[in-house]
């Protein structure tokens, strides 16, 4: 039995002319570019997609082209609207006309484009992740952290290479108050489909020394839309929301915040401008520190002012106090003196009566005992000698003896020795229990006076 039958090439044909004749306007057509390629002749060839919303699983899938006379005027034109070039991963609105061709198949001729559509679907995104960053109660967790008063100790995430953070460290080192720095950079790469795993794993590497370093810099020279279009990362956000050190962002742009922006601990323009900060404070705490310092040196003065006006007013009234206690004492002293010559001289001169007197009754009871004994006395002439003799030389030795006494009872023989007199209030001090702390002493020595606090 024969079967009719058609070439590829004629079903081809049967396909381009059903689809040109039922589709011969041009649609607006919404998906996310998926990869996009320019070439050197000026075309441009997209592969555009759309995915379940709740799966993220590929539902449709379609080739693009945008011709090179399109495509001078539409890529310009978007780029001004949206601020970002067309790339891979971004949701576009685009108006096509419906090709096939019998080679090369079904594809969409891209022949306008709706940058507002782009930029409500990129903010929807960032809304989207800042909300859920909110629900989640971690949006504001970095900005929570402390600041240490000199952070001088800083762990960098950027690209080793990026002027951004040569400019960083420029302006860090050669700050003009000469305040020293430590950096420290974690490389990452700092855009594309590479970054938020890139910084994720930077920040991880970081949290293995987080008792080393006081902050951490996320830095990035200026760039595109689309080149930052990396730090609208959930996952990225939400590790440096939580992250235990404060986060400074200078990703390098001002038309718009990122996400990472938004959950940073703080968000500065620039590298270079981070780097300023950073520098601020530590001059306010350089500025805090001198202040401090002045304020301690003129509480310091006045209290010195005032102890030396009380000391100057103490020393007044101590004056004639010490003079009246010293003249005091010295004419105590004194009378004790004076005393203590009288009954020496009392002494002395009771003694030398009693020496007279006996020597007299010696004298009288020698003539006696001589008239009496004359005979025996002629007979012992030499023993009544000697005995003489040695009587006297006894009471001669007594005499100096009482002579020597005498001189060592002598307050002024006794200072002269080394010894001294303790008087407190006009009293002489005979025990520790006569004195206490803080009271004033006077010491009477051979040749003066001192006086003395106890301790």
């Amino acid at each position: 039995m024969s079967v009719s039958s058609l070439s590829l090439f004629e079903l081809n044909t049967k396909i381009k002319e059903t689809i040109h004749s039922e589709f011969a306007d041009t649609y607006w057509v919404v998906a996310e570019i998926s990869e996009i390629r320019e070439v050197r002749n000026g075309h441009c060839y997209l592969e555009l997609i759309e995915k379940d919303e709740k799966t993220e699983q590929i539902i449709a899938k379609s080739r693009a082209n945008i011709w090179a006379y399109t495509y001078r005027m539409l890529k310009p034109y978007f780029a001004a609207e949206t601020g970002q070039s067309l790339v891979a991963g971004i949701k576009v609105m685009v108006r096509v006309s419906i090709d096939f061709q019998e080679v090369y198949g079904f594809s969409l001729n891209v022949r306008d484009i709706d940058p507002t559509y782009t930029l409500g679907d990129m903010a929807q995104k960032k809304q989207a992740i800042l909300n859920k960053l909110s629900e989640e109660g971690v949006i504001d967790m970095n900005k929570e952290l402390e600041v240490p008063m000199v952070p001088q100790k800083i762990a960098v995430i950027s690209s080793p290479t990026a002027a951004g953070y040569e400019d960083f460290c420029n302006q860090l080192n050669n700050n003009k108050d000469g305040f020293k720095f430590y950096v420290k950079l974690f490389p990452a790469i700092m855009q594309g489909d590479g970054a938020e795993e890139s910084v994720t794993e930077a920040l991880d590497r970081i949290y293995e020394y987080e008792d080393i370093f006081d902050v951490v810099v996320i830095i990035r020279g200026g760039g595109s839309t689309s080149d930052l279009m990396c730090f609208d990362s959930y996952w990225m956000a939400y590790n440096i929301a939580q992250f235990p050190l404060p986060v400074f962002s200078g990703i390098g742009h001002e038309r718009d915040e990122t996400v990472v922006d938004y959950v940073a601990h703080t968000r500065l323009k620039t590298p270079t401008a981070v780097a300023e900060h950073i520098i601020e404070l530590v001059t306010a705490f350089n500025i805090h520190l001198e202040s401090l310092k002045d304020a301690v040196i003129d509480t310091t003065r006045d209290i010195m002012a005032d102890h030396r006006a009380s000391l100057e007013r103490a020393s007044s009234k101590f004056k004639p106090l010490v003079s009246n206690a010293l003249l005091t004492q010295k004419n105590h002293l004194d009378r004790i003196i004076h005393q203590v010559s009288t009954s020496s001289n009392q002494f002395l001169d009771s003694r030398k009566n009693k020496l007279n007197l006996l020597a007299q009754k010696v004298k009288s009871s020698a003539h006696s005992h001589i008239y009496t004994n004359k005979n025996s006395l002629e007979t012992i002439p030499q023993r009544l000698k000697s005995r003489v003799k040695f009587f006297m030389s006894h009471h001669q030795s007594q005499l100096q003896f009482f002579s020597k006494t005498n001189e060592l009872l002598d307050p002024q023989n006794i200072l002269k020795k080394g010894y001294s007199i303790t008087y407190k209030n006009g009293k002489v001090v005979k025990s520790l229990h006569d004195v206490k702390s803080g009271d004033v002493i006077s010491t009477q020595l051979k040749d003066g006076t001192i006086d003395s606090t106890v301790n």
